[in-house]
């Protein structure tokens, strides 16, 4: 599948805009999940077999370590298609209160020589509400095999000192439908939002989802859900201990490391244009920040590693830094839609 996914599938297209080319995945894998007995076949071919062991964190069963990182699914209409595929659980999102188009296109850039992909999306999506319908409707239909997490951030019209009712909304309307929910504070793409990784603001916010959170466990009808947050390779390790100590004083389910990445170094010095990369030049800078949590909490707060994971052994090193699952999303531009299996099975 590597074989026929470089040699005739991306050399066309590459030749596309690069979200035109992103579109026309999601639209590829929508035809899929419409396809009868297909989408179940694959995953009985892909997944780990029944002998695997699945990995257990925080109180969910995840059936391989390797995940689909936000970014791919904004509206929640194909992720059910990375279970064929073989991947062990999906985010989707980044999902905001507020519908929103993004930022003005071209958006998203790719660089084949650096292994890297520039993109300045702006969290463009369909809104909560629209999500958490189409969520509805598709679990309905359908079982949830592998888990699935909700990846929330700020609308770009909501200003700063009103982010907290905007996450708020966000949780109240999706929390229902995830495994785990994501904070996302950390895209470099919306103006001001990584200003809520500063101390104050990030503990009134996330004491704000906490109570939220710890109130759905008094309904009987729900559940009080795993809650992550997603934070920037850029941060100093000062401010990530600053970060670090307030999830574990707020009693958070755990980190998401990394976001892209603002750093110009190497072949991007020169490059004009605005957003985070992500990619094989984020590899280092993400495992650096994953190893550094681990060792500061004594292993103590689940880590999801996430950034630079083109293969098995950026992915291994992950792991052996203190995560316990990976994400992907621009490793599979670069090596194909089945780069998720193949890690999960050396992994295992």
């Amino acid at each position: 599948m590597g074989f026929l996914y470089k040699n005739f599938v991306k050399p066309i297209l590459f030749r596309l805009d690069p979200e035109k080319a992103h579109e026309l995945a999601v639209d590829s894998l929508s035809i899929l999940l419409k396809t009868p007995a297909l989408p179940r076949l694959m995953a009985g071919v892909n997944q780990l077999g029944k002998n695997s062991a699945p990995i257990r964190l925080c109180g969910i069963d995840f059936p391989n370590r390797v995940g689909l990182a936000a970014g791919f699914d904004k509206n929640a209409v194909c992720w059910p298609a990375f279970e064929s595929l073989g991947f062990g659980h999906v985010e989707i999102g980044t999902v905001t209160f507020l519908p929103q188009p993004g930022n003005p296109k071209p958006r998203m850039f790719r660089y084949p020589e650096q292994t890297a992909i520039l993109n300045r999306m702006g969290f463009n999506n369909d809104g909560a509400e629209a999500v958490a319908e189409r969520l509805s409707r598709s679990l309905a239909k359908r079982s949830r095999r592998i888990p699935l997490g909700v990846n929330i951030g700020k609308s770009k019209a909501a200003p700063l000192d009103q982010a907290v009712a905007d996450y708020e909304g966000s949780f109240k309307l999706l929390a229902d439908y995830s495994d785990y929910v994501v904070i996302n504070v950390s895209s470099p793409n919306t103006p001001d939002l990584r200003k809520l990784q500063e101390e104050t603001r990030l503990r009134e916010l996330l004491q704000a989802l906490v109570v939220l959170n710890e109130a759905r466990s008094k309904d009987p009808d729900r559940s009080r859900k795993p809650i992550f947050l997603k934070v920037a390779p850029d941060l100093s390790f000062e401010q990530l201990d600053s970060i670090v100590a307030t999830l574990l004083e707020l009693k958070l389910d755990g980190i998401i490391a990394t976001n892209t990445t603002m750093e110009r170094e190497g072949a991007f010095r020169d490059i004009d244009q605005t957003g985070g990369i992500s990619g094989k030049p984020v590899d280092s800078m993400s495992t650096k920040i994953i190893a550094h949590i681990a060792k500061t909490t004594e292993g103590k707060l689940p880590i999801i590693g996430v950034g630079g994971i083109l293969d098995p052994d950026s992915a291994k090193r992950k792991i052996d830094a203190g995560a316990s699952l990976v994400q992907l999303y621009s490793g599979m531009i670069f090596e194909g839609p089945f780069l998720g299996k193949k890690i999960a099975r050396i992994l295992a």
